[in-house]
């Protein structure tokens, strides 16, 4: 706990500084919270816009993706489970960085594997990361492929609905449908609650894509609010700067699971609440 509270008030105390590393540092009060929100550095809004449109892509399609593969794997008469089940959870322990040099050849408009399988079915080709377009996109597609975690947290959670709500359900008639939508998704519902919580501080934080594989480009359009922080402090040598936009950050992040959790109440279950 020291070692994550001490820098956290160094970090609050240095964004009311001019610090830029060589000089000392120089009580300024809220003048670097007023640059930003004043529209003095365009590029502060324009990263919480291009981090935004990741979290409303990333986190629903995540979450989405995660569920239905879970869903798949824990079916009765799908063979070979186990060969599947670590063929999901094995993208999520690849080092990010070698996972990104990965997709930089899948992505590559020349002579990646999608173009080629685009051009193969006739269909037109993308620029992917190299246009403004399609970068923010592409990197929520990569990102689905890391999603092993999730998929093995909801996998524990359907292997946790009770049987027997199942079995009295086919004794009154339910078919498949109904029985995912008035079993599995309420039963599920607090497992959903949590990975749409850590989903959403996760995708806020993303970082390592726009480092490795597009340094904030085409025309700043991936330029991701933590690459923004990234910048300012350790290209710029902005340290007062990048404290007062990290604990921005950090205020959104917890405004945000703040909401999630008010708003809970109406559509997550919990047994012990029956």
């Amino acid at each position: 706990m020291l070692f994550v509270m001490l820098p956290m008030l160094a970090s609050l105390l240095l964004s009311f500084t001019d610090y830029r590393i060589v000089n000392t540092p120089k009580f300024i009060g809220f003048a670097n919270y007023i640059r930003l929100f004043d529209g003095t550095d365009p590029y502060f809004y324009n990263s919480l816009w291009v981090t935004l449109k990741y979290v409303i892509l990333r986190v629903p399609l995540g979450l989405v993706f995660s569920f239905m593969a879970a869903f798949l794997l824990n079916m009765q008469f799908i063979r070979g489970k186990s060969v599947f089940r670590t063929i999901f959870y094995l993208p999520s322990i690849v080092p990010a960085v070698a996972s990104s040099m990965i997709w930089l050849w899948l992505f590559s408009p020349d002579l990646g594997l999608f173009n080629s399988f685009l051009e193969a079915l006739n269909l037109p080709t993308l620029d992917w990361l190299y246009s403004e377009q399609t970068v923010v996109p592409s990197i929520v597609m990569m990102s689905l492929w890391g999603m092993g975690s999730t998929i093995i947290i909801f996998l524990a959670g359907l292997q946790g609905v009770p049987r027997s709500l199942y079995e009295a359900a086919i004794v009154d008639g339910a078919g498949a449908f109904r029985k995912f939508r008035h079993i599995t998704i309420p039963m599920m519902t607090p497992i959903i609650f949590f990975n749409l919580i850590m989903g959403s501080i996760g995708a806020f934080q993303v970082f390592t894509e726009a480092l490795i594989m597009t340094q904030g480009g085409p025309n700043n359009a991936s330029l991701f609010y933590n690459y923004y922080i990234y910048r300012q402090a350790f290209q710029f040598g902005e340290m007062g700067q990048a404290s007062a936009i990290a604990w921005i950050l950090f205020i959104i992040v917890l405004l945000v699971t703040v909401i999630f959790f008010r708003t809970s109440k109406s559509w997550v279950f919990y047994e012990s609440e029956v």
